[in-house]
């Protein structure tokens, strides 16, 4: 209500609260002691309100009551002079009320057992003795009182300490002796006081009502502890804005009501020690992990002992042509040298060792096969009878075999067959001419230039040392050693021929072709054999543009003794040299990781060579495994220039291999 706090406004909520004993809600009114009865007579006058919300129904004047105005006066008067009585304020004992009216407390207390109508105690009297002057004003000027809801079973409830009174009961609970206070009048409201009280107010709002010498018992025990507040962490917020979320160490301590300690350089190292700590373990595991199940690197052979070796004495003395150009090596060793200028000469039917090599490389022949059958075409057939070169007979619609063909053109220099092999093979003679000049340039052979597959053309021009590169590269095939080495064969008409390079068969010589013309001179590409420290050496060399000489001054047979001069040089200055020792350490295997595992040569390591000879030592490497015990082989050790013939021992582990440790792994850069 206006002109009320907020806790006086909780008193009227609660004394609107239904009590037992009461019939329904009390309404809403300003002070529920206040209730002073205000009837209207019947001519329109107003009645006392707050007495009449007290009761359940109107009060029945008794009969002869015929002034209701000097009754309202008379309560009005007696309520007068109970507020003025001096034992109110200070005295508990006192029910508020005139001494005559006890009596009637105690037989109303008494005749009414059941009744549960709620009585102030005398704390909420005095705190609400300081009533508004407006409301006393009020209600002496005869104004309407807020009303309350009339109570249960017709009884007007009372403000008084002392008890309650009923208009209908008052006359049974009265001793007879009593006198009515006023015919047809309720006396609800001598409880209230006009002395301030001298106490401090307390607001009481839930303070029952019950009936005279009935026990207080509030509905929250006065005595207990007051609660202290917690204190307020962080800036006040409304309950609508949401707070911001807070270090887990501020929220522990709010929940452990335990402050967060003050920062200092020290906690702040210490937490983030205790941070980042356990992310860098976190890190290093990962790491160490990775690095143990990282593939491991593929062991390598690293070779330790001296990379050349040089024979002793000195220079071989190797008798060289005194005209044209020759070359002189020792396949898998090395080179005797050359002499002459290597300039490109013709070489006549020395063109033909291309065009087998060739023949060979795109249809190779194993050791002793005859090989697929080439149809003899017409042309074969017409060049038979050329004349001035050399031929052998053949017929068009015939076949011979690719060895056949090979022992033609190998032994006596048929041109008409090798032209028919470049057609066999690529088509035509110039798409075979082509592959000729490719091969050439594969292999080295800077100074050839090949225009026909025959060499009758004065324009196929090669040198001694380019010719002695295509001679060695050719001997490794076996059906061409197999051939070149032939003194004679029997063609598929049963006709013989012999080898023009009439050193085969003497002295260890095993090829390879010869070539003479009058333009071009005698040219002779040769091949021998010798034993050396228990192996077999191969002597291939070249002797170009060889004038006539020999037992009958021809081209051929100069050329030849040229040749054979070479060959005889050469297998006298071969000799053999003990390198290494078995079990000598040669290198190690390396594991990729800094892990050195050494090995060793398996058995004496000898070579071929000559006086002043120096040749290459190597390691070919296996498929090296992560782990091996010792003496498995693990590679081989290469002595001389890596080409066939050349010195090959294998090496072996001397202990076990094993794999990298831990802290080798774990300290790998890849």
């Amino acid at each position: 209500m206006a002109g009320e706090s907020p806790d006086r406004s909780k008193q009227h909520e609660s004394s609107a609260e239904p009590t037992s004993g009461s019939g329904g809600t009390v309404p809403e009114a300003r002070d529920p002691r206040l209730a002073v009865s205000r009837e209207k007579d019947s001519s329109g006058a107003r009645t006392d309100t707050a007495t009449k919300v007290l009761s359940v129904r109107d009060v029945k004047v008794a009969a002869g009551a015929e002034d209701d105005d000097s009754d309202l006066r008379e309560a009005v008067s007696a309520w007068v002079r109970s507020a003025e009585d001096p034992k109110t304020p200070e005295d508990p004992g006192s029910t508020g009320t005139d001494p005559k009216s006890k009596p009637d407390a105690k037989a109303d207390t008494k005749s009414e057992p059941s009744d549960t109508a709620e009585t102030e105690t005398e704390a909420e009297a005095e705190a609400e003795a300081d009533a508004e002057p407006e409301d006393e004003a009020q209600a002496a000027d005869g104004e309407d009182a807020p009303q309350k809801a009339p109570a249960a079973d017709n009884e007007t409830r009372t403000g008084g300490a002392g008890g309650n009174k009923t208009a209908e009961g008052e006359a049974e609970a009265r001793p007879a002796d009593a006198k009515p206070a006023a015919k047809g009048v309720d006396q609800p409201t001598t409880l209230i006081k006009a002395v301030k009280p001298k106490k401090p107010q307390v607001d009481q709002p839930t303070t029952t009502l019950k009936l005279g010498g009935s026990k207080f018992v509030p509905l929250k025990n006065d005595t207990s502890a007051p609660t202290t507040a917690l204190p307020q962490v962080g800036p006040e917020r409304t309950t609508q804005q949401p707070l911001p979320p807070k270090p887990p160490l501020d929220l522990l301590a709010e929940l452990t009501n335990t402050p967060p300690p003050p920062e200092t350089p020290v906690r702040t190292l210490v937490r983030r020690v205790k941070i980042w700590t356990p992310l860098a373990l976190l890190l290093a595991i990962v790491f160490a992990v990775v690095q143990a199940f990282r593939p491991l690197p593929q062991p390598t052979l690293a070779l330790t002992a001296k990379d050349t070796y040089t024979f002793e004495g000195g220079k071989a003395d190797i008798p060289w042509p005194s005209s044209g150009q020759a070359a002189l090596d020792v396949q898998g060793i090395g080179t005797f040298g050359s002499s002459g200028a290597q300039k490109p000469v013709p070489i006549a039917s020395v063109a033909k060792v291309m065009t087998a090599y060739l023949t060979l490389r795109d249809h190779p022949l194993k050791s002793g096969e005859d090989g697929p059958k080439i149809k003899i075409d017409k042309a074969a057939e017409e060049q038979s009878d050329a004349g001035q070169e050399s031929t052998v007979p053949v017929t068009a619609g015939d076949s011979i075999s690719e060895r056949e063909a090979l022992e033609a053109i190998l032994l006596p220099s048929a041109n008409n067959v090798a032209r028919l092999l470049a057609r066999w093979d690529s088509g035509s003679e110039k798409a075979f001419v082509t592959k000729m000049n490719a091969a050439a340039k594969k292999l080295g052979m800077t100074n050839t230039t090949y225009t026909d597959p025959s060499g009758l053309t004065d324009s196929t021009v090669s040198t001694a040392v380019d010719q002695v590169k295509l001679a060695k590269k050719a001997m490794e095939q076996p059906a061409f050693r197999e051939v070149a080495a032939m003194m004679s064969y029997v063609d598929y008409k049963g006709v013989k021929h012999n080898n023009y390079n009439r050193l085969v068969g003497y002295n260890n010589v095993v090829g390879i072709k010869t070539g003479t013309t009058t333009s071009a001179l005698g040219n002779l590409v040769f091949a021998a054999k010798q034993q050396v420290g228990g192996e077999t050496r191969t002597v291939i060399g070249a002797a170009m543009r060889q004038p006539a000489g020999g037992s009958d001054n021809t081209i051929i047979s100069g050329v030849l003794a040229a040749g054979d001069k070479l060959i005889r040089a050469a297998q006298g200055a071969l000799k053999s040299a003990t390198i290494l020792k078995k079990g000598d350490v040669v290198g190690y295997v390396d594991d990729g990781l800094g892990g050195r595992t050494p090995i060793v040569a398996t058995k004496d390591v000898t070579a071929a060579g000559w006086a002043g000879l120096k040749v290459k030592l190597s390691f070919t490497s296996d498929a090296v495994p992560h782990t091996a015990k010792a003496g498995t082989k693990v590679g081989t050790l290469t002595v001389g220039d890596g080409s066939a013939g050349a010195v090959t021992v294998p090496v072996a582990l001397q202990k076990d291999l094993t794999e990298p440790g831990f802290t080798d792994k774990l300290t790998r850069l890849r």
